[in-house]
């Protein structure tokens, strides 16, 4: 296999000057660069780049970690961090996991093994106590508020953002109130679950575990959301959508079972996605492309930092 000293030979220079045209040092003379790319060519030489890293003490990768690639809210925060990445001249290493522990566990020995200079994670299903370990590696940068933890971490309020929705749709005069989520173990889950029921306790309204839809992340989902409710006798006047895929989901279908909305039901949905303007769907949109650029920014950051980015309430005719 052809090696440094190989090219220098042929080319008649030092191995330092090889070195040097390799990692595109500026101080070599034309001529002698010119040479040595001719010498590397016809030798068909390719750099280790496992050595060059370990040489370099890093390797301009990133992990991101996210459940699911083909859903909007993380496609989105993956774009905002692929933007940033490729200015950086960073590379992303993406891990699908399906919230599975052990495939994030994967993820965050790579870090440890200087596989990567650091990851992202956009939603997790590991402890506190498992990422706090993986940092004496590298840094960690998490999509959620970690509270007094250390950990570089960007989010939004998730808890206000629910409760302001849900002080709106009582103020249109909706009491009976529902909603959707993905899973109920997340912290941004529990975040509008806490205000979810400090609502029902303050207005003085039981606690209907069946008005709580679980495992809604697409539009499929959204049209299983109004099959139940259907079947349902005593069903909410109003529900609060995880993701606006769901949401169009559930107005979709409801054309379809000829519940009318807002009249016999009312919809929030969460995101900003492009079709809830088209289907005219009240909203919050969560800053979801300025959150992936902040993830890698926080993931180059010396110290751990925490940033809290604003919702924005958007109001159209689903209420």
């Amino acid at each position: 296999m052809t090696n440094i000293r190989d090219i220098a030979k042929k080319a008649g220079v030092s191995v330092s000057t090889v070195s040097r045209v390799l990692n595109h040092h500026p101080y070599v003379k034309e001529e002698k660069r010119r040479l040595v790319e001719q010498v590397i060519h016809e030798l068909n030489y390719e750099q280790n780049i496992n050595a060059v890293h370990l040489s370099k003490g890093k390797t301009n990768m990133i992990a991101v970690v996210l459940p699911f690639i083909n859903h909007p809210y993380f496609s989105l925060l993956l774009e905002g961090v692929a933007s940033h990445a490729l200015e950086k001249q960073y590379q992303l290493v993406i891990c699908q996991t399906n919230y599975d522990v052990k495939k994030e566990e994967e993820a965050l020995h790579m870090l440890k093994t200087k596989q990567v200079d650091g990851v992202i994670i956009c939603s997790r299903a590991s402890s506190w106590s498992t990422i706090e370990y993986y940092q004496q590696y590298g840094p960690i940068a998490v999509c959620e508020n970690v509270q007094n933890r250390s950990i570089r971490s960007v989010y939004v309020d998730h808890y206000e953002a629910f409760k302001q929705a849900l002080i709106y749709l009582n103020e249109k005069g909706y009491t009976d109130i529902g909603y959707c989520i993905g899973r109920m173990t997340g912290t941004n889950s529990l975040q509008r679950q806490q205000a979810y029921k400090e609502y029902v306790e303050r207005i003085n309204q039981p606690y209907h575990p069946e008005w709580v839809f679980q495992g809604c992340l697409n539009v499929t989902d959204g049209e299983k959301v109004v099959e139940k409710l259907v079947q349902m006798k005593n069903r909410p006047q109003a529900l609060l959508v995880t993701n606006d895929q769901v949401a169009i989901g559930i107005k979709a279908q409801c054309e379809q079972a000829g519940i009318s909305v807002p009249g016999e039901l009312a919809i929030i949905g969460f995101d900003n996605h492009p079709l809830s303007s088209y289907l005219q769907i009240t909203t919050i949109e969560l800053p979801l492309r300025e959150m992936g650029e902040t993830l890698f920014t926080l993931v180059g950051s010396k110290a751990p930092q925490k940033i809290e980015l604003p919702f924005r309430f958007i109001e159209r005719k689903s209420v």
